[in-house]
């Protein structure tokens, strides 16, 4: 019979008045009202609450007519939007028809048929807003009014045709900006030579020899180098300022020179290869990781050896595998090693001469994507073996430069077809693996000094990159770049009065290094090409030299102790310098050591210590008597009178000491023959 919700536990009518007549919450709702509806009751039933135990049972809970509540809510929430709108209506109309007279005393103001013309416009807005505000107000629109129809239409109908310029005609000879952009960008492609980072460079100072290895990790973060000095030094891009200083020079391998140097696929540690025969892995902060085990040296066969037992020449990483990298020896072998195994080997392979006997590698290296290894061999050949299969080469070169030069570089391009090989024999050639029997390219007359001067290629593989070796004073070292395909020489940068010995072109800097032989590392890069690295640091000032502070005198710092005991505690130490020059005391110059014999109770420098001057003042004494036999019987009348040491332990058996007396000198001469006195 009711609609409704109780919103107590029990039952609505009381027990014995069901029959009572009950009103509707409508009925009591009003037009903002919310429908309830309270009914009371004149007392409860006491048998009721006597039975459930307390005296306020039965009573008459006030009810909530739901529905009658959402409805109300509904109406007045529809009735404040409506006024919100035609609120929000009137005042943008208002406002346009504010605009549109100002617009028209401007155009009566300019000429009287504008204003005509104008006039028509207005009139039809005013009255298609006026058609739109009584459509909207019975169809209760929500939001701003349309705009106006015409203000549409007019520039519409003017710019039908999509090709027509607004403006004035074009000057002649002018060339839109994307077409400038896009023409620039293919000749770009068209010529490699555009791509070349080389508008600046940044020089750090290794030491004064030659500068044998470089590295980079793949980052570009931090670079590596090492050098005949037999040292490695660390530069970090990002934490450098202008000054260019390394953060770390150590020397791994003691008095070995440096040959190669790489960081691994990820960048976490550094292959170091050295004129000994163990090479080393050091960490990102150059501390040792692991170190190559020794072969034996009087085993016959090398394969039976655990490691290298004569100097390396070059070492590389595995481009996919981060535990696996490459060395070759003067041992006649190429070895593959684990970081993980510093005990033995992971694999041996053996170079062999035309009459199979064993040849010296002077460099190896990796394919790009791991498969093959590559060496070049002190006979003149390359020789390519399959990584898993160490037997018999897989690709091979017995004339590939002059027999008895070192081939001091093998580097393959990034598509993997292609092998560049930099010879003792001052050419550079590039090879088809397919087709290793006569070469793709190559040129000569590019003198090389060194066992390590290499070659590289650029990050989009058009042109290979090589640098020349000079007599001292012969000119300027310098980096030359080739063409791929045509082998043509489009440039060169002169690099200092030395050899160039290493090169090495990031892909992801874009920027080139150098190490030279006269131990420098340039940095050569472009500000737009090129990326982070060198630009890093050239932006930093350098910072200010902290000033010598000298050591403050040590105090006692005592919290709890009384005023009166308690020392003043330094504040400043810049104000305490200040204090100590205005001491004469502690501000006195040390005195400059003395120079000869000491004086004023100061010894001097060749008597420094308590040793050297008793040795100079005492034991190197010259003045002593002329006659040693009276030095000695000087002290036997104390000895006789006074025995200390020898006299008591032979009083019983020492006979008495009979000594002869000395004659005067007058008594000498009486008694001298006449041959004698006439001499005298």
């Amino acid at each position: 019979r009711r609609k409704g919700l109780s919103l107590n536990w029990w039952p609505r009518r009381e027990v014995g008045r069901e029959d009572e007549p009950v009103m509707d919450a409508e009925e009591t709702v009003g037009a903002g009202a919310l429908a309830t509806h309270v009914e009371l009751v004149e007392g409860p039933d006491p048998e009721l609450a006597a039975t459930m135990g307390f005296s306020g049972f039965g009573k008459k809970a006030r009810t909530f007519d739901l529905e009658a509540m959402f409805e109300q809510t509904r109406r007045t929430a529809v009735e404040r939007s409506k006024k919100m709108l035609e609120a929000r209506a009137r005042e943008e109309e208002a406002h346009k028809e504010k605009e549109l007279r100002s617009q028209h005393e401007d155009v009566d103001s300019a000429a009287s048929g504008s204003s005509v013309m104008g006039a028509c416009p207005a009139v039809s807005c005013r009255e298609a807003e006026s058609s739109e505000s009584e459509d909207g107000s019975n169809e209760e629109l929500i939001g701003p009014p349309l705009p106006c129809q015409t203000s549409i239409q007019g520039p519409a109908e003017d710019t039908d045709d999509d090709d027509e310029f607004i403006g004035p005609p074009l000057p002649p000879g002018y060339k839109d900006s994307d077409d400038d952009d896009y023409d620039d960008m293919q000749e770009e492609d068209n010529n490699p030579v555009k791509k070349i980072p080389d508008s600046h460079e940044i020089t750090l100072q290794h030491g004064t020899k030659t500068v044998s290895a470089l590295g980079l990790d793949p980052s570009g973060a931090r670079l590596v180098t090492g050098g005949y000095d037999y040292d490695v030094r660390l530069w970090d891009f990002a934490g450098m300022d202008a000054s260019l200083q390394a953060f770390r020079s150590l020397q791994p391998c003691e008095c070995h020179q440096i040959k190669s140097l790489q960081y691994s696929s990820t960048g976490d540690v550094i292959l170091v290869v050295s004129g000994n025969s163990q090479a080393k892995v050091l960490d990102r902060d150059g501390f040792p990781v692991m170190e190559c085990v020794k072969g034996d040296q009087y085993i016959v066969d090398m394969a039976n050896t655990k490691g290298h037992t004569a100097m390396l020449n070059t070492g590389c990483w595995h481009p996919k595998i981060k535990e696996e990298f490459l060395t070759c020896s003067n041992d006649g072998t190429v070895r593959t090693w684990d970081v993980n195994n510093d005990k033995k080997h992971k694999g041996v392979f053996k170079p062999r001469s035309v009459q199979g006997k064993r040849v010296i590698p002077t460099t190896c290296t990796y394919s790009r994507d791991g498969k093959l290894i590559a060496a070049g061999c002190q006979d003149g050949s390359i020789q390519i073996w399959d990584r898993n299969m160490n037997v018999h080469t897989k690709f091979h070169c017995r004339q590939a430069h002059a027999p008895g030069t070192e081939t001091s570089c093998l580097t393959f391009s990034y598509d993997g077809t292609v092998l560049a090989s930099r010879g003792g024999d001052d050419t550079l050639k590039i090879w088809d693996i397919r087709q290793l029997k006569k070469p793709l390219n190559s040129v000569e007359g590019l003198s090389s000094f060194f066992p390590m001067t290499d070659c590289c290629f650029s990050p989009d593989d058009k042109l290979i990159v090589t640098g020349t070796s000079i007599k001292k004073g012969g000119g300027n070292g310098k980096l030359i770049f080739f063409e791929r395909e045509t082998f043509q020489k489009v440039y060169e940068i002169e690099v200092t009065d030395a050899s160039v010995v290493r090169c090495l072109w990031h892909p992801k800097l874009n920027q080139i290094m150098v190490g030279t032989g006269n131990g420098l590392a340039k940095v050569y890069y472009d500000p737009i090409k090129s990326q982070r690295g060198a630009k890093l640091c050239v932006v930093k000032t350098k910072r200010k030299a902290r000033q010598a502070e000298t050591l403050t005198q040590d105090y006692i710092i005592t919290p709890h102790a009384l005023p009166m005991f308690r020392e003043p505690r330094q504040r400043s130490t810049r104000k305490q310098l200040e204090k100590d020059r205005l001491d004469p005391l502690k501000s006195h110059k040390p005195e400059p050591p003395v120079a000869g014999p000491g004086r004023g109770g100061r010894v001097g420098t060749h008597g420094g210590t308590l040793s050297s001057y008793i040795v100079k003042n005492i034991a190197l004494d010259k003045t002593d008597d002329s006659n040693p036999r009276e030095a000695i019987l000087r002290h036997a009348k104390e000895a006789e009178d006074n025995p200390y040491w020898v006299a008591p332990a032979y009083s019983k058996t020492q006979p008495k000491a009979v000594f002869a007396e000395v004659e005067s000198e007058e008594d000498e001469t009486d008694n001298k023959p006449e041959w004698k006195k006439r001499k005298i």
